[in-house]
């Protein structure tokens, strides 16, 4: 499986469970619209940032 770096408009998967469509690539993160959270953490709005390292492109 080749691992890559998620573009805009992208869905990815976090390690920690979040699930989201990338709207921003920086160069060591991705910031996503939340669309399914299965981890333990609350978020107050419905975006997050994501590092490259922690997530796969679904």
């Amino acid at each position: 499986m080749t691992v890559r770096k998620a573009m805009v408009g992208d869905y990815i998967m976090s390690i920690k469970g979040i699930k989201g469509q990338v709207e921003k690539v920086n160069e060591n993160s991705v910031i996503i619209e939340i669309i399914e959270n299965l981890s333990q953490y609350e978020f107050s709005n419905n975006r997050t940032v994501v590092s490259h390292k922690n997530y796969i492109v679904v």
